[in-house]
């Protein structure tokens, strides 16, 4: 796919997802963001980002779809909750990126259930704080299956100094 093809959703503009998800509209990605409060995506609206009023409308039109929430827990409903759960609204081949600091048991059952929906998962935590996300200089520890771990450097490494493959689903 070409970059300017590709639909990179971001659910989680705070501090950190802003930034990260403003280099990428830096580098000419389509970008669709939510934030359960609006506004803290305004500054990504302003740069080009469409701002989108449900998290499963974003799902199912991303190729890519990142991650940067506040808790595990938040991840778990996010994902995989039964109701409120995105991956099963993600068209097969998309690729989920959770950059949420969580663990390595609820990274494993979203791989998992990534994998019987036909999307691709990985678990990328990152280090460098706010100051990292916004010179673009945060490492980032991905865990998951390599092909997709190749596909998805492509796009952190805009906003990362060193993406570090971890191993399988959970080590990231």
């Amino acid at each position: 796919m070409e970059q300017n093809s590709q639909i990179v959703g971001w659910i989680g503009t705070g501090v950190m997802g802003n930034s990260m998800a403003g280099h990428l509209i830096a580098k000419g990605y389509t970008l669709q963001v939510y934030n359960r409060t609006a506004s803290k995506a305004d500054a990504l609206v302003k740069a080009g980002a469409t701002y989108v009023d449900s998290p499963q409308e974003i799902a199912k039109n991303a190729d890519f779809l990142f991650l940067m929430l506040g808790y595990p827990t938040d991840v778990e409903q996010m994902t995989i909750d039964p109701v409120h759960g995105l991956i099963k609204h993600m068209k097969k081949g998309a690729y989920l990126i959770d950059h949420t600091t969580s663990s390595p048991g609820l990274a494993e059952k979203i791989a998992a259930e990534a994998k019987n929906f036909g999307v691709g998962s990985i678990d990328a935590p990152v280090s460098g704080g706010d100051i990292g996300a916004r010179n673009g200089k945060l490492v980032t520890m991905i865990g998951g299956d390599p092909a997709d771990i190749e596909a998805c450097t492509i796009l952190m490494n805009h906003y990362s100094g060193e993406c570090k493959n971890m191993g399988l689903a959970g080590a990231g």
